[in-house]
């Protein structure tokens, strides 16, 4: 229960952050790209430091980053399936990942309509 309040906690700075940067007029590319970003650097730091505190992680990278943006965990799970050798399941992971969430987007709209 304790991790649930971490990625809590984390979510609600970053749905608000993103919010936020919304209201400013910040497009949706560039909140894409700095949440990527982010997520990134706290992997990297995660890997290099053993001691990094899991709760930590959690609170970072499931939630403030999970929380300003989705596609900074989709783009880390791509990359971690790249860089583990998993090259063929990475890039059906990509295409698979935007082709079905652009149908189910056009499909729930058109099941609104």
């Amino acid at each position: 229960m304790i991790n649930c309040l971490f990625v809590g906690l984390g979510g609600f700075i970053g749905s608000v952050a993103r919010y936020l940067m919304g209201l400013i007029s910040i497009p949706t590319i560039v909140i894409n790209i700095a949440g990527a970003f982010l997520i990134g650097v706290i992997s990297a730091l995660a890997l290099k430091n053993s001691s990094f505190d899991p709760h930590l992680l959690l609170f970072l990278r499931v939630g403030i980053c999970g929380g300003f943006t989705t596609f900074s965990t989709f783009s880390l799970d791509a990359v971690e399936l790249l860089r583990t050798g998993s090259v063929l399941t990475g890039v059906l992971y990509m295409v698979l990942s935007v082709v079905l969430c652009l149908l189910a987007t056009v499909a729930g709209q058109a099941v609104v309509r």
